[in-house]
């Protein structure tokens, strides 16, 4: 077997790898195993491309820096960054990738144009690649910076903008099909990647802070699109599968989250969710709000029956996942039939919630997607909601004019009783009041997650023990 011939047994390897790590990914049991099998899959392609023929040593001195300066940026990424933040995070990985991507098509078209080596068929797949890449480059810039706070979470809005947008799309297809019928026309690609730039600015600003996981994973699928197509110009199957991969679970990914939020891609992209609408939301309050102390929240929840618990963005920023593993079991040893309802949007991004709450080794069986709850809430006698906030509106079910009508949420209003833990009475990501918070069998209690959580704990226990003395 020639060298080639390895490289490429080593690339069929990790290709598997990849496909695996997807497979095994779906589920959060073998989760990690998929996590690993990528890893691996990655280092062996790593490895099998430093031994392409034509690497000089120059080469491998300049691959060595890539490799220390992206290790420089990425393990703090990766060891520092909270689970809270990781949206925001992987925003600015699709940032990176996507530059990498357009600046790699760049150089290639330079590098090759200068042999007179670009054929039709090479310039249209650059070109649109260049456009996809600057394109993902400055939308998950932009959407990183709406998550982080750094930029206005509501959607800007004017007149004629879709029409500006396709405009811009429209004039970078129109080079790109110059430089195809002309390719020596070798001013026009940076062009290219300069409207790119552009129209992922053009393309992110419409769009709200509550649809930025949606947007986020959508832009995932272009990067994806972007390095297959990178894969195809530089003759490296690996890339092209990888790519392939990367935009077919992200496109995967963009219609579970718009299913479960009841949105169209055509919406997402164009629809400017988030903008709330005067009669919808309101000036006001809504009606009067009930709050309880912890000693009388603990106390229904140690006399019922059954508790679902709520999990949302508030339980992760509180960093309350283990508070609640410790309250699930003090509860459980009262005889209390403990479940958790969780929502596919739930916190910033699919499975966040999952993530969290296996973290503190809640059992896996005890975690229940919506549509596998939604039936039982009428029988639980306490639902004890915890920073959810859109995902338990009832406005998606019974306002027509709220910007969240019509997307699936949990009937937690169908309980017996609510209890809702929440800092303050600040609305959600959609940027709406909750209407639940004015519901007669909601309780409000005030505070930190993880705090809160941990004194109903003590309540719980400590009224157990003053029983057994």
């Amino acid at each position: 077997m020639s060298r080639m011939d390895y490289i490429n047994l080593a690339y069929l390897v990790a290709a598997l790898s990849f496909a695996l790590s997807l497979k095994w990914m779906s589920n959060a049991q073998p989760a990690r195993r998929g996590v690993l099998s990528a890893e691996l899959g990655f280092v062996l392609a790593i490895v099998a491309t430093l031994f392409l023929p034509g690497i000089s040593g120059q080469g491998y001195a300049l691959i060595a820096a890539g490799i220390l300066v992206g290790s420089i940026l990425g393990v703090p990424l990766g060891l520092l960054v909270p689970m809270t933040s990781m949206p925001e995070r992987i925003a600015l990985s699709h940032a990176f990738g996507g530059l990498a991507a357009g600046l790699v098509g760049i150089s290639f078209y330079y590098i090759k144009i200068d042999h007179d080596q670009v054929n039709n068929f090479n310039m249209a797949v650059m070109g649109a690649e260049v456009i996809l890449g600057f394109l993902v480059f400055t939308g998950s810039l932009l959407a990183a910076g709406k998550l982080i706070g750094w930029l206005p979470q509501r959607p800007i809005v004017y007149r004629g903008q879709n029409y500006l947008n396709f405009a811009v799309l429209a004039v970078a297809i129109a080079l790109v099909i110059w430089l195809v019928i002309d390719h020596d026309q070798n001013s026009l690609l940076p062009i290219v990647a300069v409207l790119g730039a552009i129209f992922g600015i053009l393309l992110i600003v419409p769009i709200g802070g509550a649809d930025m996981p949606t947007v986020i994973a959508l832009l995932n699928s272009y990067g994806g699109l972007s390095a297959a197509m990178l894969g195809i110009v530089l003759n490296n199957k690996l890339l092209i599968v990888a790519g392939a991969l990367d935009g077919a679970s992200g496109l995967i990914l963009s219609i579970i989250m718009c299913r479960a939020m009841n949105r169209s891609f055509t919406n997402v992209l164009f629809g400017a969710f988030g903008a709330v609408d005067e009669v919808a939301a309101g000036d006001g309050p809504q009606g009067t709000v009930r709050s309880a102390s912890t000693d009388e929240a603990g106390d229904l929840l140690k006399n019922a029956r059954s508790v679902v618990v709520v999990p949302g963005y508030g339980m992760a920023v509180a960093q309350a996942q283990h508070k609640v593993r410790e309250l699930a079991d003090a509860l459980e040893k009262e005889g209390v039939d403990v479940r958790f309802a969780i929502h596919p949007v739930a916190g910033r991004m699919p499975g966040h919630m999952n993530v969290l709450l296996a973290e503190a080794n809640v059992p896996y069986e005890q975690l229940l997607d919506m549509d596998e709850i939604n039936d039982d809430f009428p029988q639980v006698d306490v639902v004890l909601v915890l920073g959810a906030n859109d995902v338990v509106n009832p406005a998606a079910r019974t306002n027509p004019g709220s910007p969240i009508y019509g997307m699936p949420i949990l009937n937690v209003d169908q309980a017996g009783c609510i209890m809702v833990v929440k800092r303050s009475m600040n609305a959600g990501f959609a940027g709406i009041e909750n209407e639940l918070f004015f519901n007669e069998k909601t309780l409000m209690v005030f505070g930190d997650a993880k705090a809160v959580v941990g004194e109903l704990t003590t309540e719980v226990t400590g009224q157990r023990d003053a029983i057994s003395l």
